[in-house]
């Protein structure tokens, strides 16, 4: 009997028995050979829903954020010391080993950047804190503040074939970052390879229980169980976007929908990068990996060229050129940069789109059905030639709303930069567009016009191609989504992406109460003085501790040896007469930083003790003049204390306020240390 694919649901693998009707067959892309069948049929769905919201949410939001970033460092390290294996299954999927490496490493890489995430841009806390404190009141005793924190439900990604390792990592980062337990529903033709990993994240034990489930095959019952708390990321075609954002748990019961949409993404040649320039090569070299890395299989892959009207012949010749050196056949092998589609039914589509694109306005210049054909009997795999169709003209519809998904891509000429910004806008959104070109001029007037429409945009040219990722290649600190029909959503983007699956809450408060509930000292809430603070430890220290400090005298002896022992003497400081005629200043004026320097002279504890260094100030703001005769203090308060998960110390940021005889604020800023646990 034909094995049938297993799912990991609540908290065991589950293989459906007997003979499953509607099981789907999947077959080896290469040689057509059958590996299994993929089939949710027995899996108890209100089970699944159960355990993500009694058992993952529980131990999940148990950790703080710096917590899940070390979870997520070590399971990349374990991932990656088992990427060879995940390369082989890769390959009955179509994919080259270069073309897994984007697929299989950059997926294990995205867990790496959202550690990094979580550990740097986050505090060690559950409550992550957005923007800063406003005040609502005269007085200050009403303020607010923006929180953001986990919510209680759970995260369903629906995943396409062509990144089944990527596209699953890529989302699982900032969602488990964020606290929410997921399941994994991958697409059905690549579904082993992502069950192959997700097996070893579970065999890890690294991950808390319930953090993860997948499930082969129909996922659809699971939807009956969504509602307000839960969230479901797709990446996909656009027909299928369009039903999912239609279900009656996102319309009626408030599921966050997130988009991710296949779209009609362009690059453009430049009118300054005529051939024999670099950017004309690059812009050649570029076509040609979106064709072939994947087989043309790829959300981002460029499905229109724009070329000047004048170049269009050059580019023609140019991309059949390259393509010619493009090795076909076995992605086994080590000379094959083109492998096949992902399955007989995703040939037949392709090929089916080309010919529609060519029956409404284009010509094949390349590849098309007939070369396809002798591929796929030469070679016994579903193998579509790599194919570059010539619009017959820019306004053709087809070549703007037909999406052949796999090694093809339209040629069209533009004549203006008015028409080149109107020809991409025809895309009706897109993940991506690129420009190559040389001329700054240019490249500003399109891609400001072009952005609205537009997820990313690659500006390429020979100052940057060296270490450029390319076209195709969406980067997890950069979003990765697109308006319109690119379903206008956004994936990744760092920080940002991990707040896709939070609530963002705002908080009305006093001082004292925003302290409490945000973990940080808000100004005009209580201060606690006495024993120095940078005399305690981490484990001593509290948000609030504070020292106000004795009074120095500013002279003028102090603002002219400032002056020439640093020499900047910049007027203000050193002439009476001009300081007195600039309408910001009284007369001579002390330094900002005699200032800063004064006041550190006056807080700092100099023995040595728990504060290991300051390895910084932030936000410094200079308020009031500081004129000779003036006398400063200054306050120091615990406005942050953040212990590191993996080192014997932690970070803390302190407020500084230095006031002048009159209590004036004269500057502002943050003081930040690293400071001993014990």
């Amino acid at each position: 009997m034909t094995e049938i694919l297993s799912s990991y649901v609540a908290g065991d693998w589950h293989t459906p028995s007997g003979s499953i009707d509607g099981a789907r067959a999947v077959h080896d892309a290469t040689n057509g050979q059958l590996l299994h069948q993929v089939s949710s049929a027995g899996i108890d769905f209100a089970a699944v829903d159960e355990y993500a919201r009694s058992t993952g949410v529980c131990e999940l939001q148990k950790l703080t954020f710096h917590q899940r970033g070390v979870i997520l460092k070590k399971l990349g390290a374990y991932l990656m010391e088992r990427a060879k294996k995940y390369h082989e299954i890769s390959f009955s999927t179509g994919t080259t080993k270069r073309d897994g490496f984007v697929d299989i490493e950059g997926g294990i890489g995205t867990l790496f950047t959202y550690s990094g995430v979580a550990r740097r841009q986050m505090p060690n806390s559950t409550v992550h804190l957005d923007g800063g404190v406003e005040r609502l009141s005269k007085n200050g005793t009403f303020v607010g503040r923006h929180i953001l924190t986990p919510r209680q439900g759970l995260a369903v990604q629906i995943n396409a074939f062509n990144f089944p390792v990527w596209g699953m990592l890529e989302k699982f980062g900032p969602m488990f970052v964020a606290g929410v337990p997921v399941i994994v529903k991958p697409a059905t033709d690549t579904a082993h390879l992502t069950r192959a990993v997700v097996a070893d994240m579970i065999e890890s034990g690294l991950l808390p229980a319930g953090s993860i489930q997948l499930i082969a095959g129909d996922v659809t019952p699971l939807f009956d169980h969504l509602a307000e708390q839960d969230a479901i990321a797709f990446t996909g075609s656009a027909a299928t976007a369009k039903h999912l954002g239609g279900l009656d748990c996102v319309r009626d019961r408030g599921t966050r929908f997130f988009a991710e949409a296949d779209s009609l993404n362009f690059s453009l040649l430049g009118p300054d990068s005529a051939p024999g320039t670099q950017e004309f090569d690059l812009f050649v070299s570029g076509v040609v990996a979106e064709m072939t890395i994947k087989a043309g299989q790829k959300c981002t892959a460029i499905r229109r060229a724009f070329v000047p009207e004048q170049h269009k012949e050059a580019v023609a010749e140019a991309l059949i050129a390259k393509l010619e050196t493009q090795g076909v056949g076995d992605p086994r092998e080590k000379s094959t940069r083109l492998g096949p589609v992902v399955s007989d039914k995703q040939r037949t589509d392709v090929l089916d789109a080309i010919d529609e694109i060519t029956s409404a306005g284009a010509h094949v210049l390349t590849g098309g059905r007939e070369a396809s054909d002798e591929l796929a009997k030469n070679l016994g795999g579903a193998y579509v030639a790599a194919t570059v169709l010539q619009a017959d003209g820019p306004w053709v519809d087809a070549v703007h709303d037909i999406e052949a998904f796999g090694p093809v891509t339209s040629l069209i000429t533009y004549s203006s930069t008015e028409e080149a910004v109107r020809l991409a806008a025809r895309g009706r959104g897109s993940l991506v567009g690129s420009v190559v070109t040389h001329d700054a001029e240019f490249a500003t007037e399109f891609v400001r016009q072009v952005a609205p429409w537009h997820g990313r945009i690659l500006v390429l040219d020979r100052d940057d191609a060296e270490e450029s990722t390319g076209h195709g290649s969406p980067l997890p600190t950069l979003i990765h989504g697109g308006p319109g029909r690119a379903g206008g959503g956004e994936e990744m983007g760092g920080l940002r992406g991990v707040e896709h699956f939070m609530q963002r809450t705002a908080i009305q408060a006093s001082p004292d109460m925003l302290t409490a509930i945000g973990g940080e000292w808000v100004a005009g809430a209580q201060r606690r003085t006495g024993q120095h603070p940078f005399t305690k430890t981490l484990a001593d220290l509290r948000v609030g501790d504070a020292l106000e400090s004795e009074r120095r005298t500013v002279t003028l002896e102090d603002i002219s040896h400032f002056a020439e022992f640093t020499g900047d003497t910049f007027y203000a400081h050193t002439d009476e007469e001009a300081a007195a005629a600039n309408p910001f200043f009284p007369g001579r004026v002390a330094h900002g930083y005699l200032i800063v320097s004064f006041a550190a002279g006056l807080f700092v504890q100099p023995d040595p003790g728990p504060v290991l260094a300051n390895y910084g100030l932030e936000g410094l703001t200079f308020i009031t003049p500081v004129s000779p005769g003036d006398s400063l203090k200054v306050t120091l308060t615990a406005k942050r204390i953040t212990p590191r998960e993996t080192d014997e110390y932690g970070e803390v940021r302190w407020d500084a306020e230095v006031v002048n005889q009159k209590d004036e604020p004269v500057a502002k800023y943050d003081v930040l240390t690293l400071v001993a646990k014990e």
